[in-house]
């Protein structure tokens, strides 16, 4: 539960009262105490016409002299330390702050932690978010864990939901971090990783995978076809698409959808506007080149009922349809026995 006694607005209000007003004005300002928005330190010096540098030194200055002054908030910090505890020993800034504070004084929360020395936290990089922990080794030990659930993934090679991700690398993470881990535990870690998303219906897999972050409709058209597992007209599939819970900038439309899958290797056109997936072992081309392929495999001739059985394998149309094409001169010949052989050239 959320601790919603402590007035962290007043506590920090205390914490600077008796710091010079330049001093005081450059940590609300970095902070954003006010206006709830972090300034950068250029954008702070330009203010007063000082150097990035001094701003920072008298950022520190100000701290120097009101961090022994956070030990008088006991209570504050141990519940900080609890809940931090409670969640693995670490958390992503973001959902850590929103915990501790309501959104008025996330900001004022934050400069607690920082002033803390009992905490620590690890900046934003091209890898991971900014996240908070109790302890500096923690760090190198987020990371393993991390590393760990990216291996997973490249090897399924599909998403999962938290609680069956959690079940397959419960005993390697615990071995890692040597002790007994809990499924919010294993949240904490997955969640500071930005290779690592969670799409709409909450599983968890690799940013850059589709079933994560579809790009576009042919994406979400691929989606759809994976997820019934059969061919489907494409206004079917304009219809499934709308009800995916992915954000859309506009309403996907029918001439759109069409446009899209006939484009991209991966749909083929199986039937009057019903489209199938490549990998479910459709070739691409029109009736006759089905045709064409079939007695070529065959290397020989067939009958009609053979060929009309292999061609309905990939493609949905009326057997008349097969037959009239089957009817190509320039293409297929006919023994005297009714069989089918390609046209040599």
């Amino acid at each position: 539960m959320k601790n919603t006694n402590f007035n962290y607005q007043k506590i920090c209000e205390n914490l600077l009262k008796d710091l010079p007003q330049r001093t005081s004005d450059v940590i609300e300002k970095r902070f954003g105490l006010k206006t709830g928005k972090e300034e950068t330190l250029e954008a702070i010096g330009q203010g007063y016409g000082i150097t990035r540098e001094r701003v920072r030194q008298i950022g520190e200055e100000g701290f120097s002299k009101i961090c022994p002054k956070i030990k008088e908030y006991k209570k504050v910090s141990q519940y900080f330390n609890n809940t931090l505890k409670s969640f693995g020993d670490l958390k992503k800034e973001e959902t850590l702050l929103s915990f501790l504070g309501r959104e008025n004084s996330q900001r004022q929360v934050s400069l607690l932690l920082t002033l803390d020395k009992d905490f620590v936290r690890v900046p934003e990089d091209k890898d991971f978010y900014s996240f908070w922990t109790r302890k500096r080794e923690f760090v190198a030990l987020a990371k393993k864990v991390v590393d760990s659930t990216l291996n997973k993934f490249q090897v399924e090679k599909k998403p999962f939901l938290l609680k069956k991700l959690y079940e397959l690398q419960k005993a390697n993470i615990e071995k890692i971090l040597g002790k007994k881990i809990t499924k919010n535990t294993f949240s904490s870690y997955v969640e500071i990783s930005k290779k690592i998303q969670k799409n709409p219906d909450n599983e968890f897999g690799l940013k850059n995978w589709l079933e994560i972050n579809p790009r576009g409709i042919k994406d979400k058209a691929y989606l759809v076809l994976r997820k019934e597992g059969k061919p489907l007209h494409f206004a079917q599939i304009t219809g499934y698409i709308e009800k995916l819970p992915f954000s859309f900038a506009r309403k996907p439309h029918l001439a759109t959808v069409h446009n899209e899958l006939i484009k991209d290797s991966r749909f083929v056109l199986v039937g009057r506007g019903l489209y199938a997936l490549r990998e479910w072992g459709y070739e691409p081309g029109l009736v006759k080149d089905v045709i064409f392929k079939v007695l070529k495999e065959a290397k020989g001739s067939l009958s009609k009922g053979q060929i009309l059985e292999k061609v309905s394998k990939q493609r949905l149309v009326k057997e008349n349809t097969i037959l009239l094409n089957l009817q190509d001169r320039n293409k297929f010949l006919r023994d005297s026995e009714g069989r089918y052989k390609i046209k040599e050239a």
